[in-house]
């Protein structure tokens, strides 16, 4: 299934893509999706209802974050050998793990750039979301508490992240760094994870490339390593890593300015494509 949330800020409603494409309305059945929405009961009962009998939306507008209230929003630094090299890091002997501090925004929504910010870069990033409470859990079993997965830009602003000491996470953390979408595709239709394609543009010209193949750490290793040290809720978010051509690595380095359109997908979770503005308070709420 491919699950979406859609609507003003704070207004958003619940809905599905149907066989065809078309957005289907699950207001009816639901009152939002949330992390209840993702646990295997949850997700049975959606796959259950037929959607040719739930009203088309003609017009989505606005698509938000797709669910209500993700909770941690955790991250994987140096996650692709070749970002790595490009780079100038070392390849990670075990994952390296920061966090998200901003609240997450939808796939379309702007990238808001800091007012001090001369080095905002792109990072195109598979996305996993947790269905099923999940602590010390084994390799073997760890992709059963996967519910979905989707597409993340892990925006980073690098100054804030390499040359102002202490941890990565206020670089990674500002506000509107974190858009995540259009939908969140559950696991039995994603298949392997570790055979997804993605790509990222910035006005039109391509930086990005890569597959999910090309990671240190694949998705059971994450979600089984970082359950030794905290549980996974249903909802959390684990964004797992970026393959090459990042700003940062280009020669010279090529950075977001204002005006500029970041577009960016993933073999079968959808696009996104945020436009990239100059410091405005009036764009975060």
């Amino acid at each position: 299934m491919k699950l979406l949330r859609f609507g003003p800020v704070g207004q958003e409603k619940p809905a599905m893509l149907d066989s065809n494409g078309i957005c289907r309305d699950l207001s009816s059945v639901i009152d939002d999706i949330t992390a209840e929405t993702l646990s295997p009961a949850g997700l049975a009962a959606l796959r259950a209802i037929d959607p040719n009998t739930l009203p088309k939306v003609a017009d989505t507008g606005r698509i938000g974050v797709p669910l209500r209230t993700p909770g941690k929003f955790l991250c994987v630094g140096l996650n692709y050998s070749d970002h790595a090299a490009e780079t100038g890091a070392d390849v990670p002997e075990e994952p390296i793990l920061f966090n998200k501090w901003s609240r997450p925004s939808g796939a379309n929504d702007p990238i808001v750039l800091p007012r001090t910010s001369t080095k905002t870069d792109w990072e195109v990033e598979l996305g996993v979301i947790i269905g099923t409470k999940a602590r010390y859990v084994s390799m073997d079993d760890a992709l059963s508490y996967v519910a979905g997965y989707c597409v993340i830009n892990d925006v980073s602003e690098r100054e804030y992240q390499l040359e102002r000491g202490g941890t990565w996470d206020k670089g990674k953390g500002c506000d509107t760094f974190g858009p995540i979408g259009p939908w969140l595709v559950t696991a039995d239709e994603v298949g392997d994870p570790q055979n997804l394609d993605m790509w990222l543009d910035v006005n039109g010209k391509r930086y990005q490339n890569g597959n999910t193949r090309t990671m240190i750490f694949n998705i059971a290793s994450l979600v089984h390593y970082i359950s030794q040290f905290t549980t996974l809720y249903p909802g959390d978010l684990i964004s797992t890593g970026t393959p090459p051509g990042v700003g940062l690595g280009q020669k010279p380095p090529v950075y977001l300015r204002d005006g500029d359109t970041v577009t960016l997908g993933i073999q079968g979770l959808g696009e996104q494509s945020q436009r990239v503005s100059a410091w405005d308070a009036a764009l975060l709420d």
